[in-house]
């Protein structure tokens, strides 16, 4: 037989019978020093006499399982080796020796191919019949061989190529460091491992794969005829090797999986191994319920693209291509076992998928590859398995580990793309209501809106919104039912059934194979209202994720016609394309894009786009601009075609038009944004010859007034133009008595613009027609305006005496034409009782614009008649000689019979006078000044502020004496000159035309507490993100001054000495407990946007100038100095006055665990938490409290009432310090042992407030109904037990836990927790973005309304748009389970 002549070349004669024992000795762990020539001669062997070994061996073990007696077979084998002296024990030792020399890392290709091929014969020799008697078997060696795979195979065979890639793919090359962990046994220090670096050819790495092919056959042998059920240890490492081996190379076509497949069939490595896993769970290796675990737990690290080492935390993979199939053909898989095994691979199929979510990562990706594997291994099981699992999952979603709360939305969102399952098909009651969609929405994800993470939160919100894309009709329904109030609509056989009720609503299915199903919204806790609400909070939380998400579940709700599509709705989406954010911009921008696409004809949405749009050309991120004009080009410019009368205009076209209207008439304000747009474009050479042939064309359509509105546009920048045409358009308008007002300013545009390319005679036929029309005084004061503006174009020329010339002629003229008007009015006797006011205004609006492009024209009779409009000292109209008492306010002269409207457009016309004389200014400023105090004209008195900071601009050091007067405004009776005042002001501090002197800071800060909202809003917005970024130190500079200004103390020697009048400091004085609630919203303010840099040295500052002069008396402690004292100490109690160092948590939220990138900050913040903490303890040790000690016996002396105020100061203070008390106040006993006694009292307070509140609240909380037939969550991430393979179970439900399953119901006790209960998400309806700089205008306000007192004139006009005011969303009620109540 050729089997003893194959042996020869292992020279097992030679080989010293000491060296043999000495292996065994040592249990094949090592391998021991051989004779150098029986060395030599081994490892001279080539691959063929192993090849030639191995199919010896193999015929003769198949020749023993073909023989019908098994035991003479088996007999034969081994009696052959003992006939012919070959020892059995020497054979496995020289088999160990070739093992230990191919599994070392420094092993070359020939000693690896050889450890491979003698691992191998070591497997197949084992597999023969009568081995353990033969005393072959080894565990130690067993479990080498086996393992023999990951020590030949080269992992970091490409190492050297990814290292160079390092420089190129610096991510990939971080992710890919994982990997160099496969194996930890093999972990060398960095040095050594590049010192002992090995490089394979291609050739090489094939002879080793062929070798390890040739292994994992052997294992397959051996798995067939070796029962493994006494040796469960060998099994699960044949499970991990299984497991490794299926990463080993991509399998070769589509796997099967069949049972009992001929090995020469399986083509690749990954293949074999899944063959492998198949007998391991055989019955031929034990108990297929302990077995079928273990191959179910290495196939979990597969799913999950991680890789479990024998110790440590599994790492993971980088999702490549081969990854992910590797993933997939896993899941098909498991997919497999539990159609071959039926009921007894379900539950453990249940154990793997609540492991599969236990045990899932953060990272996006690897969270949607995972909901997507839960989903189709959910698919295997039956109805009631299926509803086992959702109510698993249910607590699974209430679990304290964020990422457990995370995912649970993604597997809903998967089992929600399934067909949704029949109650019916449930036998268990209790487990069907699992089964709906509805559940799915409502209780799992609809429930984690409330949830404590803003990740949780925003991304329940956004599925929420794919939830409406979804085929189901039950699962949108469900949606509808959150929101909807107008009841629930049912379709199904084509009928419509619509029922709505108010307390509950029940759908009716009425098919035939269906039983009836009731549902009760009442069930699901949710208020549609309420639900709506919480949404709309949501947009404004102070998180970005949460708004973006927030922003698309909103669109969704719009889109699907879930909630009314009303301007309300719709100005929040409008409203986030200013978010502070530039991911939100961009998602609310892109929101209202596709709300616009699904629904083009309504124009609600049109304006809302419009209203997001195009304002945000100016924003400050140049992206937002560009994603803001790619819409506005695609929807507006690139729709403009050809357009014929005999042809229809398609959807878009229409669209496009109808924006266009909107921007003519309802939207006119963003015409300014709308031109930066143009003005941008025209750089990018946009108007070709063809768009303005095609635009033209719109003209003499019905929607011309839209043409005109573009053409106005760009006919600035473009190259050539069929001036006939406009020409044309211009006569038809000259001739026409109805033309719209706009477009009459369009057209007015057009021929300005144009008027260089015009010749002569065409010139003066056009400026003829505008004069004797601007003549008629007919036209609106827009048109006027606009008509001038051309008639100063058309006489432009580069000879600027010439120009000046023509101006003066023609606008002379409308002045002289004017003056005569008035003249008429203002000196004849019964002038005034025969007034047209229409006609007076356009005399006095022609007048005041004309008058800008020609002052030589204007003379001293002119002035008089329009101050005469103001008063009735028309005497001096006949001389000219006396002047005006300048003293005299305008509404102080005898009063005349004017309308107010004409006097307010006097003031304007007097102000564009002023502009041209400086004259006027110094002569008419008094008189202005003292208008805005005893005025009471609103309309006056607010144009006049309008004309005052005009009159700043050009005349800076003239106006800046009236400031004071100006800023006074900020406290007048009337709303909208506070808000008027309140922007004009911040347009000329930013433009540094005015500064921060005087009162007008504090004046300033009064506005942060007017009584009207929108202004406190805007007053907000302009400090924050307009003024303290020039002044970054304002803030700061003035806190103290505030504290003497608003309690109106003068006694500090260098506060509060600014010149006042008796009658400011009464309207800016917030003296008094009345005023108290005001005074610290300001100091919060103040505080709130202070860096700690600022609050460290302001705590200083405050001992030093305030308390520090109580101590030494430099300022008496009567009535006011006390009030002073006791205001100071409530300051320094403020726990915005803490460091943020210091009173910031580190390392993120309770309910968040920090990820490891994350631990590094949170180290730092530990120790930067540590070291201010020690600066700020010697300060106060140093600078304070020797003040305190002094203060505290002076108000012992004095017996005040501030000492109560200065105990709370210390006990708020000694909180941090509560240890520590007698080493600050050693100086001090009595005052230690008050204060350590104080601390103890108001803590056992705290005690026994929570234990009131937490009994009130267990007492009248309700549980949710899925909660008390629902097991509790698990709460703990908990090790796994080597090769256990169990559900992850349930420990006690925490606070937490029982506060998030409550969300799942509507709490009835909503007024207390709003009373009670601060909300812990900060609304950001103060912090939109404003719509951007209106020209050469530097501010434009967030919210308000326009303010059009100055009658649409322009005249420093700053625009801004109606905001939407929320309410703060309220916290979460801290209510416990029933299982803590039992507790």
């Amino acid at each position: 037989m050729a089997l003893i002549p194959a042996l020869q070349f292992l020279k097992l004669n030679e080989i010293p019978e000491a060296w043999v024992e000495a292996m065994w000795d040592v249990e094949f762990t090592e391998s021991k020093p051989l004779d150098d020539s029986i060395k030599e001669e081994l490892t001279a062997t080539g691959d063929k006499a192993f090849r030639n070994l191995y199919q010896c061996l193999l015929a003769h073990a198949d020749d023993q399982q073909q023989s019908p007696g098994r035991d003479q077979a088996s007999q034969s084998i081994w009696a052959l080796l003992v006939e012919n002296g070959v020892s059995v024990k020497s054979l496995v030792a020289t088999l160990s020796f070739f093992v230990l020399v191919g599994k070392a890392k420094v092993a070359n290709v020939q000693q690896r191919v050889d450890g491979l091929h003698a691992a191998s014969l070591y497997l197949l020799l084992l597999g023969i019949p009568g081995s353990i008697a033969n005393k072959v078997l080894h565990e130690v060696l067993l479990d080498t061989c086996l393992d023999m795979t990951s020590h030949c195979w080269p992992q970091d065979s490409g190492k050297k190529r990814k290292k160079d890639n390092l420089k190129s793919s610096q991510a990939e090359g971080k992710r890919s460091r994982p990997h160099r962990k496969d194996n930890p046994e093999m972990e060398v220090d960095e040095e050594e491992e590049e010192e002992e670096e090995l490089h394979f050819s291609g050739q090489d790495l094939m002879k080793i794969r062929d070798a390890v092919v040739l292994l994992v056959q052997s294992i397959l042998r051996l798995l067939q005829t070796f029962p493994l059920k006494k040796t469960p240890q060998i099994a699960s490492n044949c499970n991990q090797i299984f497991s490794k081996l299926l990463y080993f190379e991509p399998a070769i076509g589509e796997l099967t999986f069949a049972a009992g497949q001929d090995l020469n069939t399986l083509r690749s490595v990954p293949e074999m191994a899944f063959y492998g896993l198949q007998l391991l769970y055989s019955p031929k290796h034990g108990d297929q319920r302990e077995s079928l675990p273990r191959v179910f737990h290495q196939l979990l690290y597969v799913i999950l693209m991680m890789n479990k080492g024998k110790r440590g935390k599994p790492t993971l993979f980088v999702p490549n291509q081969a990854i992910l199939t590797t993933r997939n053909q896993a899941i098909q898989f498991v997919c497999h076992i539990v159609d071959e095994l039926k009921e007894l691979a379900l539950p453990f199929l249940q154990i793997l998928l609540q492991h599969i979510c236990f045990q899932m990562v953060e990272k996006s990706e690897f969270r949607t590859h995972g909901a997507q594997a839960v989903g189709m291994l959910t698919c295997q099981m039956a109805s009631t398995d299926y509803a086992c699992f959702v109510k698993w999952l249910f607590n699974f979603s209430r679990h304290s580990k964020m990422v457990c709360r995370l995912f649970s939305v993604d597997v809903v969102m998967v089992l929600l793309e399934q067909p949704e399952r029949r109650m019916e098909d449930c036998e268990d009651p209790e487990l069907a209501r699992f089964l709906p969609h509805k559940f799915l929405i409502q209780s799992l994800l609809f429930a984690r809106r409330m949830d404590h993470s803003p990740t949780v939160q925003g991304h329940a919100f956004s599925c929420l919104a794919q939830c409406l894309e979804l085929s189901s009709f039950n699962a949108t329904q469900a949606v509808h039912n959150l929101f909807s109030t107008t009841g629930t609509v049912t379709m199904l056989g084509g009928e419509t059934t619509e029922e709505s009720s108010q307390q509950t609503q029940k759908t009716y299915r009425t098919l035939p194979f269906r039983t009836v199903e009731i549902s009760s919204t009442d069930s699901s806790g949710c208020d549609a209202k309420e639900n709506l609400a919480l949404l709309l909070r949501r947009v404004q939380d102070s998180k970005t994720n949460v708004r973006k998400a927030s922003l698309q579940a909103l669109k969704g709700l719009l889109k699907h016609d879930v909630i009314p599509i009303s301007w309300e709705n719709l100005a929040v989406l409008s409203e986030r394309c200013r978010d502070p954010a530039v991911s939100v911009k961009k998602k609310a921008l892109q929101c209202v894009g596709e709300l616009l696409a699904a629904k083009p004809e309504c124009s609600v949405i049109q304006k809302a786009w419009l209203q997001g749009v195009v304002p945000a050309v100016v924003d400050s991120e140049n992206s937002v601009q560009e994603k803001a004009l790619e819409a506005l080009d695609q929807i507006l410019l690139s729709q403009v075609k050809l357009y014929s009368a005999s042809r229809h205009l398609d959807a878009s076209q229409r669209l496009t038009w109808d924006l266009l209207g909107l921007l003519c008439n309802e939207c006119q304000s963003l015409s300014r944004y709308f031109s930066r747009a143009f003005t941008i474009w025209s750089k990018q050479n946009k108007f070709t010859q063809a768009f303005i042939t095609n635009l033209i064309s719109h003209t003499d359509a019905d929607h011309a007034a839209g043409a005109w509105l573009l053409l106005s546009k760009v006919v600035a920048s473009s190259p050539r133009l069929p001036y006939s045409k406009i020409l044309d358009a211009w006569d038809n308008m000259v001739s026409s008595k109805d033309v719209n007002v706009l477009t009459c300013c369009h057209i007015l545009c057009v021929m300005g613009d144009i008027a260089a390319h015009l010749n002569e005679d065409t010139k003066n036929r056009i400026v003829n027609d505008l004069t004797s029309w601007l003549k008629t005084f007919t036209l609106s004061l827009e048109v006027i305006s606009a008509a001038v503006q051309t008639l100063y174009q058309l006489g432009s020329s580069e000879d600027i005496k010439e120009t000046q010339a023509f101006l003066n002629q023609h606008c002379g003229e409308l002045v002289s034409v004017c003056e005569a008007y008035l003249a008429s009015i203002m000196l004849s006797e019964n002038g005034a009782q025969n007034l047209n006011e229409e006609l007076m205004v356009k005399h006095l609006h022609t007048l005041g614009v004309a008058s800008l492009h020609c002052p030589a024209r204007v003379g001293k009779r002119t002035v008089l008649l329009v101050e005469s409009v103001l008063t009735t000292h028309s005497d001096k109209l006949t001389d000219c000689q006396q002047e005006l008492p300048a003293s005299l306010p305008l509404s102080q002269f005898k009063a005349n019979s004017l309308p107010t409207r004409v006097r307010a457009h006097g003031v304007i016309t007097l102000g564009k006078l002023c502009l041209q004389h400086q004259e006027l200014v110094q002569k008419y400023l008094p008189v202005f000044a003292r208008e805005l105090e005893v005025g009471t004209e609103v309309t006056v008195r607010n144009n006049v502020v309008v004309i005052m900071c005009d009159l700043c601009v050009r005349y800076t050091s003239t106006v800046d004496h009236y400031i004071p007067n100006i800023s006074a405004c900020l406290s007048d009776t009337e709303g909208t000159i506070r808000e008027q005042t309140l922007i004009m002001l911040t347009n000329l501090l930013q433009e540094e035309f005015v500064k921060w002197k005087g009162s007008l800071f504090f004046r300033f800060m009064l506005a942060l507490v007017d009584p009207v909202p929108a202004i406190a809003s805007l007053c907000e917005y302009c400090l924050l993100h307009l003024l303290l970024k020039k002044n970054p130190e304002m803030l700061y500079q003035h806190f103290i001054e505030c504290i003497f200004h608003f309690n109106s103390y003068s006694k500090h020697k260098s506060y509060n000495k600014f010149p006042q009048s008796e009658r400011e400091k009464v309207l800016f004085s917030l003296k008094g407990a009345q005023h108290r609630e005001k005074r610290f919203r300001i100091y919060r303010f103040l505080l709130e946007h202070f860096t700690d840099a600022q609050r460290f040295n302001i705590t200083i500052k405050i001992n030093q100038t305030v308390l520090a002069c109580f101590a030494d008396e430099d300022l008496p402690l009567d009535a006011d100095g006390a009030e002073i004292l006791s205001e100071t100490f409530n300051i320094l109690s403020l726990k915005e006055m803490k460091l943020q160092a210091i009173s910031a948590p580190a390392g993120g939220t309770s309910s968040e665990e920090p990820e490891e990138e994350n631990m590094a900050r949170a180290v730092l913040q530990a120790a930067q938490k540590k070291v201010v903490s020690q600066v700020q303890k010697k300060a106060f040790i140093e600078n304070t409290v020797p003040l305190i000690i002094s203060l505290k016996s002076l108000l012992e002396q004095k017996h005040s009432p501030v000492l109560r105020d200065l105990m709370a100061y210390l006990q708020v203070t000694m909180e941090d310090y509560r240890n520590e008390v007698k080493e600050f106040f050693s100086g001090d006993e009595q005052l230690a042992a008050e204060l350590e006694f104080a601390l103890k009292t108001a803590e056992k307070d705290r005690d026994l407030e929570e234990q009131m509140d937490n009994f009130s609240l267990a007492g009248d909380a309700k549980t949710p109904t899925a909660q008390g037939s629902v097991l509790g969550s698990p709460v703990r991430s908990r090790p796994l037990v080597p090769f256990s393979f169990a559900t992850p179970q349930p420990l006690r439900p925490t606070p937490l836990s029982a506060r998030l399953a409550h969300t799942e119901k509507h709490v009835h006790v909503r007024s207390t927790q709003e009373k009670h209960i601060k909300s812990k998400s900060i609304a950001l309806e103060r912090t939109v973005m404003p719509k951007g700089a209106v020209k050469d205008r530097a501010i434009s306000t967030p919210k308000g309304v326009t303010v059009n007192l100055t009658f649409d004139e322009g005249v420093s006009a700053i625009f801004s748009d109606q905001g939407t005011s929320l309410g703060r969303e309220t916290s979460v009620l801290h209510v416990k389970s029933p299982e803590q109540q039992q507790q």
